[in-house]
């Protein structure tokens, strides 16, 4: 019989688990980030004013989302319980329900980004930018049905524990979007030159195809198609609602942890271009380290969930500090990194020497704040197992912009605490905040492992 008691043995055990489950999850979030990186690069080589139009684009659709993709998260955790519990009919409605919720959520994006010209406008966006700009969000607007189905059907394979399928669909993409990038973009095979218009174009196309394989994936596969079953997948509003109460948390949650940082990044504007470029390597860098504890939080989901949906609460609170302790250690290796090797890492980027000088400091504040980040991330995925959404939503939103962005903006660009830091003051804003998400999320874990 095994014991009920947490040990060396079995941390290892569930160690190796959650890192088979989770190293896809991290080639799938690599692949997606990459077609924004594919995009961004390319269309720079085409003008500088298509590369504007895809930024000022891209601060428009970005926190939609990631709105829009922690809000359809929920399904991981809720198919990860029903198929813990062995519940089909319970999963196969409320995958339904879910496709619709997607569905409705695209078509409110669509309007949304439909009204770009105008938020643009009001923004005060350069007028040459502005036509291309709105050009690229009104083509992106068509994929938005594509996306939001994307993010759905794979929230559903992961809760079903295959991380594997949506890592291959997600890597096609991003091998079918750099050709179909090429020809949009610079007009080829006989097609106009579109510029970052064509950017919009084949990030639709590519995830309406990523989208089409992962419907024929699942709907022949055996293990899936029992849970495509019409009669029950119609829409019901109740379980709708209550689907979308849950999700919608966890999308303000994500879109609040990734605003913060676009916020900063626009606030650091004002202080010149060296700080500008010292900035976006530090946040890059770190945009790049975080996806390890980020895929690993989606992997303690469904790992807790499902242990939930059998209801082994032992065994759910077992993986949940497996988890936190596991991403703690990842992100010591990372700190350590960041710790011995700035030069290194710095000059993938630049050889200016200003720009070098100011970078480093940061990285040694980005280091610090490594570890708070994967526990906070890592708690946050444990309590999304325990399908506790809302309480961790509002830490979020008191960590982040409380006091993270207040006392950075403070330190940073004030006299009021200390004499101005310059950028330096957003990471001290950042270490605090995250530390204290990490605080708050533990504790909150705790109590609700406790509960359960």
């Amino acid at each position: 019989m095994q014991s009920n008691r947490f040990s060396f043995h079995r941390f290892l055990n569930e160690s190796r688990a959650l890192l088979r489950l989770s190293f896809p999850i991290i080639i799938t979030q690599l692949a997606i980030s990459a077609m924004g990186f594919v995009d961004t690069s390319m269309a720079g080589q085409a003008s500088a004013r298509d590369l504007a139009a895809i930024a000022v684009g891209t601060s428009l659709w970005l926190p939609a989302s990631l709105l829009l993709r922690g809000t359809l998260m929920m399904l991981t955790p809720v198919t990860a319980h029903h198929r813990g519990a062995k519940n089909q009919t319970g999963l196969s409605v409320d995958f339904g329900q879910t496709l619709w919720i997607a569905l409705l959520s695209a078509l409110v994006l669509m309007a949304y980004l439909d009204q770009s010209e105008n938020i643009l406008t009001f923004m005060n966006v350069d007028p040459e930018v502005v036509p291309v700009g709105v050009g690229y969000l009104w083509a992106l607007a068509v994929g938005v049905p594509g996306i939001a189905l994307f993010y759905t059907f794979n929230g559903f394979l992961e809760g079903m524990g295959d991380t594997r399928a949506p890592m291959v669909m997600s890597l096609l993409g991003l091998l079918v979007n750099i050709p179909v990038n090429y020809v949009l973009i610079y007009g080829k095979l006989g097609l106009p030159e579109l510029g970052a218009v064509g950017c919009g174009w084949a990030t639709g196309i590519v995830y309406w195809l990523m989208s089409l394989m992962m419907t024929l994936y699942i709907t022949t596969r055996h293990r899936y198609k029992v849970y495509v079953v019409p009669q029950l997948m119609v829409p019901r509003s109740k379980r709708m609602f209550e689907l979308f109460k849950l999700g919608l948390p966890i999308g303000i949650n994500v879109f609040v942890c990734g605003s913060i940082f676009a916020v900063i990044a626009l606030l650091i504007g004002k202080l010149g271009a060296n700080h500008i470029a010292s900035a976006q390597i530090a946040l890059n860098f770190s945009s790049m380290t975080y996806m390890i504890p980020m895929s690993l939080s989606f992997g303690i989901t469904i790992r807790v969930g499902h242990a939930l949906g059998q209801n082994n609460t032992t065994e759910a609170r077992l993986r949940s500090i497996s988890g936190v302790l596991l991403a703690g250690m990842i992100a010591m290796v990372s700190s350590s990194a960041l710790l011995l090797f700035p030069d290194q890492i710095i000059g993938l980027y630049t050889n200016e020497p200003e720009i070098v000088e100011m970078a480093a400091a940061l990285l040694v504040f980005t280091a610090i704040y490594q570890f708070s980040d994967a526990i906070q991330a890592a708690a946050n995925g444990a309590l999304r197992g325990y399908k506790d959404t809302r309480t961790p939503m509002l830490l979020a939103c008191i960590a982040y912009w409380g006091i993270a962005l207040p006392l950075g903006y403070t330190a940073a660009m004030t006299d009021l605490l200390i004499p101005a830091m310059g950028v330096r003051g957003f990471w001290v804003g950042i270490v605090s905040g995250l530390t204290l998400s990490a605080g708050f999320m533990v504790i909150r874990l705790i109590r609700k492992m406790r509960s359960a």
